[in-house]
């Protein structure tokens, strides 16, 4: 007997500023549309754990997708002419450009660390078009790493090294093959890509002066943060929470930066309290 997942895999060509771009995504359940963006470097297969639990799926319609240059979805016509780098405006415009082509109406996006910050952005820009955003491991702003050095190294566009820097942000109770799985993802990652995301991450996502010359008010906003996280510390998270009208801040217990791929049963146990206060408000 075997034992099928419900999760469906898909592709389509959408326009992204202007460009064509072929993406792959992945869907499970139905009910509230919940978008999910996965982190730098990675693709969307960080959550199929909770594509795979029936108390998400039974209200929520969760879609995942890889960003162009991510996972199964290719990069636009003319990449080997260019170097890669992810600017926030591509980031905002990919994800709506996703939401618009499959019609979602008033979904949730939930993202995680580059996506956890992007989310906040849209957040105020796209208010009356979301029912809510969850940022995990997510900020207004990049947190200070006191050794930027690694961002030349040489070894940087290969795979092997971007999942030796992002091991250290693995909490150590995370169960052995989550963190290997976790691992083989950033193992995945094409050449550059990991770097180009670094320039969002870095460089381009500071939104402490976009969030204070917003005049309208930001949708729900949940973020939540590991204990164990370095690259988005529980701190910051708090921070942002303070500068964000309304938001609400939950500090993660035995995990670091991927949450819902490095120990799921964890993440899941803080998430569904969220995701059941959207419901309810619906």
């Amino acid at each position: 007997m075997i034992d099928l997942e419900p999760i469906i895999g898909r592709y389509m060509t959408v326009g992204i500023e202007g460009r064509e771009c072929r993406l792959y995504f992945e869907e499970s359940g139905s009910g509230i549309p919940l978008v999910c963006l996965h982190t730098a470097g990675a693709h969307s297969s960080q959550y199929r754990h909770l594509m795979c639990d029936p108390t998400v799926t039974d209200r929520f319609r969760v879609l995942a997708f890889d960003l162009p240059w991510h996972g199964k979805s290719n990069p636009p016509i003319g990449w080997e002419d260019e170097d890669y780098a992810l600017t926030s405006d591509f980031y905002v415009a990919a994800i709506m450009a996703f939401i618009d082509a499959l019609n979602l109406e008033n979904p949730v996006v939930m993202g995680c660390s580059m996506g956890g910050r992007v989310v906040i952005r849209m957040a105020y820009q796209q208010a009356d078009r979301l029912h809510a955003v969850i940022g995990l491991e997510g900020s207004d702003r990049p947190s200070p790493w006191y050794d930027n050095s690694w961002i030349d190294h040489p070894d940087f566009k290969n795979g092997d090294f971007c999942a030796a820097l992002v091991s250290g942000l693995i909490a150590p109770q995370s169960p052995t093959p989550s963190r290997w799985e976790t691992l083989w993802h950033y193992h995945q990652s094409g050449t550059g890509v990991f770097k180009g995301d670094m320039h969002f991450f870095r460089t381009d996502s500071d939104y402490t002066k976009d969030a204070e010359e917003q005049e309208a008010q930001p949708c729900p906003v949940y973020l939540m943060t590991g204990e164990y996280d370095y690259s988005c510390r529980p701190e910051d998270t708090l921070a942002a929470v303070e500068r964000i009208p309304g938001a609400e801040a939950v500090i993660m217990k035995g995990v670091g930066h991927f949450p819902m791929i490095e120990n799921p049963e964890v993440f899941r146990s803080y998430l569904l309290p969220i995701l059941a206060k959207i419901h309810g408000a619906i």
